[in-house]
Formats: structure tokens, sequence, C-alpha cells
């Protein structure tokens, strides 16, 4: 398999198993994404998403040039997955947090995987890069309209532009990256975020993706105004009368999910 899935004590890891190839995503791994972000919607017991590349080299070069059916520029847009690449780099119906363990490069398709989600924590050795022009194209999944949203419109630019690479320190300096380790503790300082996740109601924790996916666009008036269904769903649920009842009894609280 090209990606491997697994879930335990309600994570979900989602590895791009391509390590010979820099975990550069094909049709059959951008299927096989897909579907999983589809069977990740449809459960109620995942709570967190870790997605990173098999290996120490890459987190995914993004899309597989060596096999590129030989489509056009203009046939490649037309046949753009709706989601962005990998199935996340644009997608919107996912309600659970999705932590990108940056584990190497992230160029590309790969970095676009990177903008789509929600908490970023990489390597100290990992770089990031969006280098399509170089090649005649443009990084249209989420590249040139996710990226100069969430860091200066300049220095998107200047990426974009030249096709330079963004050192993980940098990137954290520009608050792409929410932390910076060294390698070897990586997976200690994911872990440690999904824990920090896992604590908290996780009714909430989906409002406050989809409010921050949503409003962006809105004033802090329209935005507060706007009932979003995971928002109210959390006002509303059990889980809300717990936290405040645990708060209270001085104990850890019992999620439910409803």
């Amino acid at each position: 398999m090209s990606v491997r899935f697994t879930v335990s004590d309600h994570v979900a890891r989602v590895t791009i198993d391509r390590a010979e190839r820099m975990n550069a995503v094909d049709a059959a791994t951008e299927a096989a994404l897909d579907r999983i972000w589809a069977e990740i919607e449809a459960r109620d017991d995942i709570r967190c998403i870790v997605l990173t590349g098999a290996g120490e080299r890459a987190f995914s070069a993004g899309a597989d040039l060596k096999s590129d059916s030989g489509k056009s520029g203009l046939e490649y847009w037309a046949a753009l997955n709706p989601n962005g690449f990998g199935g996340i780099s644009l997608r919107t119906s996912l309600t659970v947090p999705v932590i990108a363990r940056v584990n190497g490069l992230a160029l590309g398709g790969g970095m676009e995987m990177v903008l789509g989600a929600d908490i970023v924590i990489a390597a100290d050795t990992a770089r990031f890069g969006l280098p399509e022009a170089k090649v005649g194209r443009l990084p249209l999944d989420g590249g040139m309209v996710a990226l100069q949203r969430l860091i200066p419109r300049n220095i998107a630019n200047g990426l974009m532009m030249t096709g330079r690479m963004l050192s993980a320190a940098d990137a954290h300096a520009y608050g792409l990256v929410n932390a910076v380790v060294p390698a070897a503790q990586l997976d200690a300082e994911v872990d440690a975020w999904v824990a920090d996740i896992l604590a908290c109601a996780p009714l909430s924790v989906a409002a406050i993706k989809q409010t921050v996916r949503q409003t962006g666009h809105l004033t802090p008036q329209e935005a507060r105004a706007l009932q979003i269904p995971a928002l109210m769903a959390a006002l509303s649920s059990e889980d809300s009368d717990e936290g405040v009842a645990a708060f209270r009894e001085k104990r850890a609280p019992v999620w439910r999910g409803k």
C-alpha cells in the first residue's frame, strides 16, 4: 500500500509510504488518501489525525512527475481535486484537527498538504518549498491561494516566484510552523500535541476548527454571529456541562463527544 492508515486511542495516523520516491504522490496514492479522509469523516471515534511521510528524507516531494500521465498544464488544472492536493490541502468537510508531522522535505504538493493542516510540527532538518515555476507549472492545489493567507504576502511571493526553500526555523518565525525540534524529538513533540488535543472536548475542538476555517473572510462581528452547526452542537452538548462540572469537582473530565 502507498499509504498506511491506523487508528488507535482516538488518533488516526496517515503515513504516505513511498520513501523510495520521497513520498511523492501518484494517482494511486491520491486515491488512497481520498478514501482515508472520507472514512475519517464518516467515523465518530477519531479525534485527531497525524499526517506524515515514511522515512527521514521527506514529508512529501509533491506530485510524482515520473508517473505523470502526460497531461498539459490546462488539463491538470481542469482535473484538479476539489479538496486540493492529496485530498487535504483545501478540504473543508473534515472537522477533526490535522497535525502535519514534517520529518523532511515538504515540496510542491507536499507543502500544500502542510497548508491544509491545523497544526504543524517540524524536525529542524525540514525544508518547505513550492518549486512549480521551475518546471513551468503552478502551485494550483492551495499554494497560491492559501500560503499568502498564512504568512506575509511578500514572503509567499518570494518562495513561489523563485522556487527557493524555507528552513524549518524560518517557517516557524513566519508562523507557518507551531514547533521545531531536533529530528530525534519529533515523535515526542507530536505526541505531546496529540495528548493536549485529546484532553479537550472533541465537539469544542471541531467547532473551533470549523469556525476558524469558515470565517476568515468575515469581520469579527459577522464571524461571531454566524451559527455554524458545529458551534451550536458544542454549545448544547453534554460535554459542555461535563467540562464545567469536572472543573468545579477538581477532576479530569470524561468526554463523550455528545
